[in-house]
């Protein structure tokens, strides 16, 4: 078994600069910004950007694990507090509006929906589809939600209202009228 040894501090250092540069070119230019501006915005050459993070979708993902696990810890807290039809609509809200204030996250959001034909199970995924399966078997469970739904549909949903919340302003207030409309077409 072969260990792992841990980065070297300036390997660590690094590393977090290109994090950093990441999440703030994703949040301003989405999903497709610039790979070697990012290196360069880190004070890195592309070669070490590819080095830790072999391919977009990686650094995207390293980029905002965080905030996906925060969403994932919120779906928890939230079922937990309210009832579960509420607490689903509550979690669509903040996931919604999540994606839209941090542009790439909803390339991550679109990564835990697809249909699975060639595209590898990511960690950000992974999470999103358990977070959204307890939320949906809880609703289900009490009554609030169609049986003939699932996670994958649910966030699959998410996904469109985040594109059509960004085409009609993306604020708030429009987020909440399309998780009340797919509710409306959810209920049980």
């Amino acid at each position: 078994m072969t260990q792992l040894r841990p980065m070297r501090a300036d390997a660590r250092r690094n590393y977090e600069r290109l994090l950093t540069a990441a999440a703030e070119a994703f949040a301003a230019h989405g999903e497709n910004a610039s790979l070697d501006d990012i290196a360069k915005r880190a004070g890195v050459g592309s070669g070490t950007l590819y080095r830790h993070f072999p391919t977009r979708r990686a650094l995207l993902e390293a980029a905002y694990v965080d905030r996906i696990e925060a969403l994932a810890a919120r779906a928890d807290v939230l079922g937990a507090q309210l009832p579960p039809g509420e607490a689903l609509v509550a979690w669509l809200d903040e996931l919604c509006v999540g994606t839209i204030e941090v542009r790439g996250m909803k390339a991550l959001l679109g990564s835990a929906v697809t249909d699975g034909s060639g595209v590898p199970a990511t960690t950000c995924g992974t999470r999103m589809k358990g977070a959204a399966s307890r939320l949906v078997t809880a609703a289900q469970r009490a009554g609030a939600l169609r049986d003939d739904v699932d996670a994958v549909d649910v966030l699959r949903l998410a996904h469109g209202m985040a594109t059509a919340s960004e085409l009609g302003r993306g604020d708030a207030r429009v987020i909440r009228r399309y998780v009340g409309l797919l509710m409306e077409g959810l209920r049980a």
